[in-house]
């Protein structure tokens, strides 16, 4: 998503029940032994579960059209997905401040909602998987993402705490994917290294989207295809932030530096998440 965002969040954490799988991915003809150590299968209905999840509310990043609020017309758990919705409707700011020099605060009002989800404060990890199925909104103007931020980011400048963008897509470029990492060199410059994979029907149908995360590579793939590797060493070998632990973000944005023109013909448009899994592996 290429910029921090501000998240309201709580300590804690919460584990389910693991048990042992193994994962095969096209990288790798070996299989390797994994523990599925955090999940949300979605299996209820009403908001999302607040042992796992938080919200982001407000105007967050990216000079993004949306409001985002925590209101289950926006973001709601129903028939084994999670749902985010953007709408199109007038909503006012309620932080609006007009002496500051803030996009944030200085927006009085929008014409968009929707919804953005995170775990921070409650679950972080260093290293192994994440599988997320899901199936994208297809309009003009919408920028679903799964991503992850380094636990530190709100110490640092960023992106110094690093990023790891798992799915981005953008509406007016339908079938294209893209996974990247965003981190900064030994002169505080942003790097981004990302790449792009192409899938028929990211709207009509669900895909798994993916990260395999180790000591020295990351990996991004989508239906366990690997179409992306980023090699760690890269990001240094002092304060690499791909060596510390990270969360989860899920959010459909709309608008801003990357999606462009909103189709306003095309509302309510939503994004809908049928799990999310994060494996690691077995220590011998």
């Amino acid at each position: 998503m290429e910029c921090c965002p501000r998240i309201r969040s709580f300590k804690g954490l919460q584990l389910t029940a693991a048990f042992t799988i193994l994962l095969f991915t096209s990288a790798m003809m070996n299989a390797q032994e994994m523990k599925l150590v955090w999940q949300d299968e979605f299996n209820h209905s009403g908001k999302p579960d607040p042992n796992k999840w938080s919200y982001e509310t407000g105007f967050i990043r990216n000079l993004e059209a949306q409001y985002y609020t925590s209101r289950k017309k926006n973001v709601r758990v129903r028939n084994g997905k999670l749902i985010i919705t953007a709408r199109n409707e007038y909503y006012e700011n309620p932080d609006y401040d007009p002496a500051i020099k803030d996009y944030r605060l200085n927006t009085p009002e929008t014409n968009y909602t929707s919804g953005s989800i995170h775990t921070s404060g409650k679950f972080d990890f260093k290293y192994g998987r994440i599988d997320v199925r899901a199936s994208l909104p297809k309009a003009a103007g919408s920028w679903p993402a799964i991503w992850m931020l380094g636990l530190n980011f709100e110490d640092v400048v960023y992106p110094e705490a690093g990023e790891i963008d798992i799915m981005e897509h953008v509406g007016k470029n339908q079938g294209e994917i893209h996974g990247s990492v965003h981190y900064a060199n030994d002169k505080n410059e942003m790097v981004s290294k990302t790449d792009t994979i192409y899938i028929d029907n990211v709207s009509e149908e669900f895909h798994v989207y993916s990260v395999d995360w180790n000591r020295d590579r990351i990996q991004f793939l989508v239906d366990n295809k690997v179409y992306h590797t980023f090699e760690i060493a890269n990001a240094g070998t002092g304060n690499n932030p791909f060596r510390k632990p990270f969360f989860i973000l899920i959010n459909l944005a709309l608008g801003g530096k990357w999606a462009g023109e909103i189709d306003d013909s095309k509302f309510p448009q939503k994004f809908k998440i049928d799990y999310v899994r994060v494996y690691q592996q077995i220590e011998n």
